[in-house]
């Protein structure tokens, strides 16, 4: 009797903690997609957004899943390339030919592998969230089942010139940006807004995404006898620019990066000439909008530190399953419609979405690097 006691009671305990981690997933699987730069010149960015969306889906399997069905991720590397993005939308399309219950793609990071992907994307009875993708143009196309997490590029430009001209005096200011949409998109945004705030912009250069030496192009700013730089464009350009500025006499130069640039590797690769450089960034950084036990819980998923852009594939997909919750569904047109009526506190903030896929208070920070790491000096 004593042992049938003991073993009730172990019985009753295992099914309480049970109850408490949630019910297992019982319907089979739903697929999320996470698609970007996996591999190459930017794979540490894709891999920082996966992180994030890894550590999502793990801690809702944990309570039990999506509506019964555990959240499987699977990544797709579209190695930061328009016409690579492309076949992997055309990978997922597919699978929704077959009938795989698909929830959402979680991608692209990149402006232009997100524009080209969504031509495909966009007839697909699935939801995609960027978690960083900012060309303007991006939310202007009519998509039903398009949204981002992040601030778009007019807001970036406003912010960071604002900030050049008002909180660092700047008065005459190169703009330089990559090749990409995205560097295309922002340097003539920012360009126009210092026009507009009374500075000067006597240079404009494009530049080579991957770009690693920059002779010509700092023989130009100092001839432009400039005293600030912006630089619209990525941490595999942005660092080797900062060095040769610092190598040519112009490290005093007030320096301004976009949020492309917000990733380690821009200091990590700048052969220690980062310091003192601003850089405008779409997220808070971990160390402010996240505890330590989520940072525990993500190298327990990863087995590696999270990155700045962590947190945005993890609110992103915060949001894709939310969702999913509210519309009660997997149905795309049903949880479009309930993304569209969110009010979720994520690690981004607050988020709640305009009709057209764009956040209602979106959020730019501005970060200094100070003794090798970024500082925020700024929230708009």
């Amino acid at each position: 009797m004593k042992r049938c006691a003991i073993a009730m009671l172990f019985l009753i305990v295992t099914l309480l903690l049970a109850g408490c981690a949630g019910a297992a997933p019982t319907k089979g699987e739903a697929i999320v997609y996470v698609a970007g730069p996996l591999s190459g010149f930017q794979a540490n960015t894709g891999q920082t957004v996966a992180g994030g969306v890894r550590l999502m889906a793990a801690q809702l399997n944990r309570s039990g899943g999506l509506l019964g069905y555990r959240v499987k991720i699977v990544s797709l590397d579209d190695e930061a390339d328009s016409e690579v993005a492309v076949d992997v939308a055309k990978q997922i399309q597919e699978a929704v030919k077959r009938g795989d219950k698909i929830i959402g793609v979680i991608g692209h990071p990149n402006s232009g592998q997100t524009a080209a992907a969504m031509t495909i994307y966009k007839d697909l009875p699935i939801i995609v969230i960027t978690p960083t993708a900012s060309e303007v143009a991006l939310t202007r196309q009519g998509y039903r089942n398009f949204f981002r997490v992040n601030a778009a590029n007019d807001l970036q430009a406003k912010t960071g010139a604002e900030y050049l001209v008002a909180k660092l005096a700047a008065k005459k200011v190169a703009v330089l940006y990559n090749d990409d949409p995205y560097g295309i998109d922002l340097g003539k945004l920012v360009g126009a807004e210092l026009k507009r705030l009374g500075a000067d912009v006597p240079l404009s250069v494009q530049v080579k995404v991957e770009q690693n030496r920059f002779a010509d192009e700092v023989a130009k700013i100092k001839a432009a006898g400039v005293d600030a730089i912006y630089y619209a464009g990525y941490e595999v350009e942005c660092p080797y620019l900062r060095a040769d500025l610092r190598d040519a006499g112009l490290s005093q130069l007030t320096f301004m990066a976009s949020d492309g640039c917000f990733l380690a590797a821009t200091i990590d690769n700048a052969d220690g000439a980062a310091e003192g450089m601003y850089v405008t960034g779409f997220a808070p950084s971990p160390k402010t909008s996240v505890d330590q036990a989520w940072v525990q819980a993500y190298q327990a998923v990863e087995y590696r530190n999270p990155d700045t852009y962590s947190i945005n594939g993890y609110s992103a997909m915060q949001i894709l399953a939310e969702g999913v919750k509210r519309a009660g569904a997997l149905s795309a047109n049903k949880v479009a419609d309930a993304i569209r009526k969110l009010e979720l506190d994520t690690p981004l903030g607050k988020v709640q979405y305009q009709d057209n896929g764009d956040l209602r208070t979106p959020q730019i920070y501005i970060f200094q690097v100070k003794g090798g790491e970024f500082a925020q000096v700024a929230e708009r």
